[in-house]
C-alpha cells in the first residue's frame, strides 16, 4: 500500500498537463495533489462577457455662429442719452397695452371709439405739445421775420439808422457781444452733433444689410443645425441596435456565461466544502504515510543499534569481572532501548480507507462537471438559432421605427417652414437694398444741405463778431463807422435773414423726424427694454386668426412669446420653448413596445437543455462516509508515552562518566589493560550516545509531530465529512430541481440585458430632444440683434439727428435778436447822435455831477 501511494505524484502530473497547460506539480505525497488539482478545478471560473457595459452614445455638438452686429463708427453717448431723456421727459407715460389691445380686438368701434381715442390722445400728449409747439413754429417765424423785415424797411422796429449814445452803450455791446459768442457756440456745437448724427444714421443704413445678413446667417445656421442634431440622435440609434446585435451573435457565450455563473454561484459552497474535506483528508492520509514510514525506520535503527549495545554491554562486562571487587556496583542494565518501536500501533487500514476515496475519481467526476459547464455555450449558441433569427428581424424592425422618426417631429416642420421665411427676407432685403442706399444718399445730402444753413448763420455771426470789433473805434461816430465795423453789423443781420428763410425748413425737418423717431423709438425700443412690447403681442385675439398655441397644437396652452424669450435668452432647448409636449407626445413617437414585446415573446418560447451535474457518486459519499469513519487513528497514548523517554534505559553518558571514574580510583590491585579498557569503553559510550541521538531525534520528533496532526485532523474529520457532504445533497437537489429555473431567470436576465440597450437610447434620445436639440439661444439673439440695428443704431441716430437740428433751431431765435441788436452797435449809422462829457463849473454842492450836452447833426 505504501508504495502504491508514491505512484499518484505521477497520475497528477499526468493529469494535470493534460488539463491545465501550467507546470506540473513537484513529486510529493498524493494529498498534496489532490489539494492542488481541487484548488486548479475551483479556480476556472467563467467569465461571462459584459454584454450589459454603459453604451457610449456620444454628446450633440451645438453649432458655431458669427459676430453680432457692427457698430457704426461714429459715436456719441451723451447726446443718445440726452435723447433718451428729453423722450421720457416728453412722454412719460408706459405703454398703453389694454387700449392698443382693444384697438386690435375691438368688435363694436362706434362704442368704443371715441373713449379709445381720447385714451390715445392723453398718451400722446406730450408729442402732441411738441407737434403743435413745432407748428406753430413754423408758422410763426417766417409771418414773424416778414413783418419784421417790413417794419424795418419802413424804417421801425430798429430800422431807423440812428443810434443814441450814453455812458452804458460800450457795456451794452460788449454784453451783447458775449451773448452772441455762447450762442453762436452752442449752434455751432448742435450742428456738429446734426453732421455726426446724419453720417451715424448713414453708417446704420449701410450697416444694416450686413448685420441682419450676419444675423440672417445665424438664424439660417440655427434652422440648419435642427435636422443634424436630430439625425445624430437617429444615427445614435445604431449603437443599442450593433450592441444588441452583438449580444445576439454571441448568445452562446454571453447567455450561456451567465447561466454558468448562475450555476456556479449555488455549487461555489458544495465544492469548497468538498475542497476543504478533501484537503483535510489529503493532509491526514499524508501523516498517516509519514507516520508508517517513520515507524519502518525506526524499526530498522533500533535492530540495527541493539546489536550494537548487546556488544557493547558484553564487553564491558568482561572488563567489570576482570577489575572485580571496586566494579562490582557497576550496573549495565541501562544498556537497552527503553521502547519497543515494533508495538508502535499500525495505521494501514486507515490508509485504505482513504486510499479508497483517492481511487473514487472524484477529481475526474468534477473535471468532467466542469466540462459539462464548458459545454454550456456551445449548447446555447446550437439551441437559440430560431430565437436570435426572430430578434434580429425585430431589431431591424425598430430600426426602421426609429429612422421613421425624422418624418414625424415637428422640429423640423418648423425648420423648413421658418427657413423659408428667412429665405424670402433675405431676398427682399437685396432686392431694396440698392434703393435705400440710394434714398439714403438723397436724404444724407438735403440734411448736409440744411445743416449747412445753421453752419452759414453761424459763420455770419462769427464773421460779425471778428470785423465788428476789429473794425470799431470809440471816439468815431456812428456815423462815421469802417467800412470793417460797417461789414460785421451787415454779416450779423446776413445771419438773421438765413435765419428767417431756413428756419422754418428746419423745423419742418425736426417735426417730421421727430413724430416719427420719437414715436417709434418709444413705442418699440422703449416698451422692448421693459419687457411691455411682449405684453402686447400675447395679447389673445391681438392679431386677428393668428394663435400661438393653436399653432403649435395646443388645446388651452398658455404659450406666449414673453415666456419663450426669456427661455431662449436662458439658452432652453425649443422643445421645452415651445411646449411641444403639449402637441406631440415623445413616449408615443419613440414607442417601440411592440416590438420589444415580440422579442419577449420569442424569448419565452425558447428552450435549451442541457446535461445533468452529479457532483458526487453514491460510492463516493460511501466512501467519503468510510472514511470519515475508518481513518480515525489509533490510540496513540501509550507510544507517545514512551517516545517522551530516553532512547535507552539508562543514560549512556552517566555511565561513561561513572567508568571513567572508576578507571582513574581503582586501586594499584588493578592491571592498566583493565584501566585503559575501562576508558576505552566509557570513550565509546559517548560515541554511540551522540550517534543515536542524531539518528533518533527527526525520527522521533516527525513522528511526534504526526501523530498529534492525525490525531487533531481525525477530531474533524467526520463532522467535516458530514457537513461537506450535506451542502453536496443540498447543492445536488437543488441543481436537480431549479436548473431549469436557472436557465430561465437567466434568459431573462439576458433579456432585460438585451433590451435595456434600447430603454436606455430612449430615455437618452428623449433627454437630447427636450434638453439639447435646437437649442433656442439664437432666436434670443436674433431678436436682440434687430432690436440694437433698429433701436441702437438707427433710431438713436435719428432722433440725435433731429434733436441736434432743434437745438440748433431752438438757439436760432436767441441767435436772431441778439445778433441784431448788436449789428447797430456796429453799422454806420445815417443820423448822429453826439454825446459829450464836459465838466461844468457849479457851486462846490454839485461838483459830483457830470450833464450831458447832446446835439444832432444831419
Amino acid at each position: 500500500m505504501c508504495k502504491e501511494l508514491w505512484l499518484w505524484p505521477l497520475w497528477s502530473l499526468v493529469c494535470n498537463s493534460c488539463l491545465a497547460p501550467h507546470a506540473a506539480a513537484p513529486r510529493t505525497p498524493r494529498p498534496s495533489s489532490v489539494l492542488s488539482h481541487s484548488s486548479f478545478l475551483l479556480g476556472r471560473s467563467w467569465q461571462a462577457p459584459t454584454g450589459g457595459a454603459a453604451m457610449e452614445l456620444g454628446n450633440i455638438s451645438q453649432p458655431v455662429y458669427g459676430p453680432g452686429p457692427e457698430a457704426p463708427g461714429s459715436s456719441t453717448p451723451g447726446l443718445v442719452g440726452m435723447v433718451h431723456g428729453f423722450l421720457r421727459l416728453v412722454q412719460p407715460n408706459a405703454l398703453p397695452v389694454e387700449l392698443i389691445a382693444d384697438f386690435g380686438q375691438s368688435q363694436s368701434e362706434k362704442a368704443i371709439g371715441k373713449q379709445q381715442v381720447e385714451e390715445l390722445l392723453i398718451y400722446e400728449m406730450g408729442f402732441l405739445v411738441c407737434t403743435a409747439i413745432g407748428l406753430l413754429f413754423i408758422i410763426l417765424v417766417p409771418l414773424v421775420g416778414c413783418c419784421f423785415c417790413c417794419c424795418r424797411c419802413c424804417g421801425n422796429c430798429g430800422g431807423r439808422m440812428y443810434q443814441k449814445q450814453d455812458r452804458r452803450t460800450g457795456c451794452r455791446r460788449q454784453a451783447l457781444w458775449v451773448s452772441v459768442v455762447l450762442v453762436s457756440a452752442l449752434l455751432l456745437a448742435g450742428d456738429v452733433c446734426a453732421f455726426i448724427s446724419n453720417t451715424r444714421f448713414s453708417q446704420a443704413v449701410h450697416g444694416t444689410f450686413p448685420n441682419i445678413n450676419n444675423t440672417l446667417d445665424n438664424a439660417h445656421t440655427y434652422l440648419a443645425s435642427i435636422p443634424q442634431q436630430v439625425n445624430f440622435i437617429i444615427d445614435s440609434s445604431d449603437v443599442p441596435l450593433g450592441h444588441a446585435n452583438h449580444s445576439l451573435q454571441d448568445i452562446g457565450p454571453s447567455l450561456g456565461g451567465m447561466i454558468i455563473s448562475g450555476i456556479r454561484s449555488s455549487m461555489d459552497e458544495a465544492l469548497g466544502s468538498l475542497q476543504g474535506l478533501l484537503q483535510g483528508m489529503g493532509t491526514l492520509a499524508a501523516a498517516f504515510v509519514s507516520i508508517t514510514d517513520t515507524r519502518s525506520h525506526l524499526e530498522v535503527l533500533q535492530s540495527n543499534y541493539s546489536q550494537r549495545l548487546a556488544s557493547l554491554r558484553d564487553g564491558l562486562n568482561q572488563s567489570l569481572q576482570r577489575c572485580g571487587h571496586p566494579c562490582g556496583n557497576v550496573s549495565l542494565g541501562g544498556l537497552a532501548f527503553s521502547t519497543n518501536f515494533t508495538l508502535i500501533p499500525s495505521v494501514e487500514q486507515q490508509l485504505e480507507a482513504l486510499d479508497g476515496v483517492f481511487d473514487s475519481n472524484i477529481t475526474a467526476d468534477l473535471e468532467e462537471v466542469n466540462s459539462t459547464l464548458y459545454m454550456i455555450p456551445a449548447k446555447v449558441q446550437e439551441q437559440s438559432q430560431d430565437i436570435v433569427t426572430k430578434t434580429q428581424d425585430q431589431l431591424g424592425l425598430i430600426k426602421q421605427e426609429i429612422r421613421s422618426l425624422q418624418e414625424q417631429l415637428p422640429l423640423l416642420d418648423v425648420e423648413e417652414n421658418v427657413g423659408t421665411f428667412l429665405s424670402n427676407a433675405t431676398s427682399v432685403l437685396e432686392k431694396y437694398r440698392e434703393p435705400t442706399i440710394s434714398v439714403d444718399w438723397l436724404r444724407w445730402s438735403v440734411c448736409v444741405l440744411l445743416c449747412c444753413m445753421v453752419l452759414l448763420v453761424v459763420l455770419c455771426n462769427v464773421i460779425g463778431l471778428l470785423l465788428g470789433p476789429l473794425g470799431l473805434k470809440e471816439s468815431v461816430l456812428p456815423t462815421q463807422r469802417s467800412c470793417v465795423s460797417n461789414a460785421g453789423g451787415n454779416f450779423f443781420m446776413a445771419g438773421v435773414g438765413f435765419s428767417f428763410i431756413f428756419s422754418w425748413l428746419l423745423m419742418l425737418l425736426v417735426l417730421i423726424t421727430f413724430v416719427l423717431g420719437g414715436n417709434t423709438y418709444m413705442l418699440v425700443c422703449e416698451s422692448w427694454h421693459n419687457q411691455q412690447l411682449f405684453q402686447l403681442v400675447d395679447t389673445p385675439g391681438l392679431i386677428p386668426g393668428f394663435n400661438l398655441s393653436e399653432l403649435l397644437g395646443q388645446e388651452g396652452g398658455t404659450t406666449n412669446f414673453s415666456e419663450i424669450y426669456r427661455q431662449c435668452q436662458q439658452d432652453t432647448a425649443l422643445w421645452q420653448a415651445l411646449h411641444l409636449d403639449q402637441s406631440v407626445s415623445l413616449d408615443e413617437l419613440l414607442n417601440i413596445s411592440q416590438y420589444t414585446g415580440e422579442i419577449s415573446t420569442a424569448f419565452e418560447k425558447v428552450n435549451i437543455t442541457l446535461s445533468p451535474i452529479l457532483l458526487l457518486k453514491e460510492n463516493q459519499r460511501d466512501l467519503l462516509l468510510n472514511a470519515s469513519q475508518a481513518g480515525q487513528p489509533p490510540n496513540f497514548t501509550s507510544t507517545l508515552e514512551q517516545l517522551d523517554q530516553s532512547v535507552t534505559q539508562g543514560n549512556l553518558l552517566d555511565l561513561a562518566t561513572e567508568l571513567e571514574q572508576l578507571a582513574d580510583n581503582v586501586g594499584t590491585g588493578v592491571e592498566e589493560t583493565v584501566k585503559d579498557d575501562l576508558k576505552g569503553y566509557a570513550h565509546q559510550l559517548r560515541e554511540l550516545d551522540k550517534e543515536m541521538q542524531m539518528s533518533f531525534s527527526g525520527p522521533l520528533q516527525s513522528l511526534k509531530e504526526n501523530i498529534h496532526l492525525v490525531q487533531s485532523g481525525a477530531a474533524q474529520l467526520k463532522a467535516q465529512t458530514e457537513a461537506a457532504l450535506d451542502k453536496v445533497n443540498k447543492t445536488q437537489e437543488f441543481l436537480e430541481r431549479e436548473m431549469a429555473n436557472i436557465i430561465k431567470n437567466e434568459t431573462w436576465a439576458f433579456l432585460e440585458q438585451l433590451l435595456d440597450f434600447f430603454e436606455t437610447y430612449i430615455s437618452w434620445a428623449k433627454s437630447r430632444l427636450t434638453g439639447d436639440v435646437a437649442r433656442c439661444k439664437p432666436i434670443a439673439q436674433t431678436l436682440d440683434n434687430v432690436e440694437t440695428i433698429t433701436c441702437n443704431y438707427i433710431l438713436d441716430s435719428l432722433n440725435a439727428f433731429w434733436f441736434s437740428l432743434g437745438w440748433c433751431t431752438f438757439f436760432l431765435l436767441p441767435s436772431i435778436i441778439l445778433a441784431v441788436r448788436l449789428a447797430k452797435f456796429y453799422r454806420r449809422m445815417d443820423i448822429a447822435d453826439v454825446y459829450r462829457n464836459e465838466t461844468l463849473e457849479l457851486p462846490p454842492t454839485f461838483n459830483f455831477y457830470k450833464i450831458p450836452r447832446p446835439s444832432t447833426r444831419h
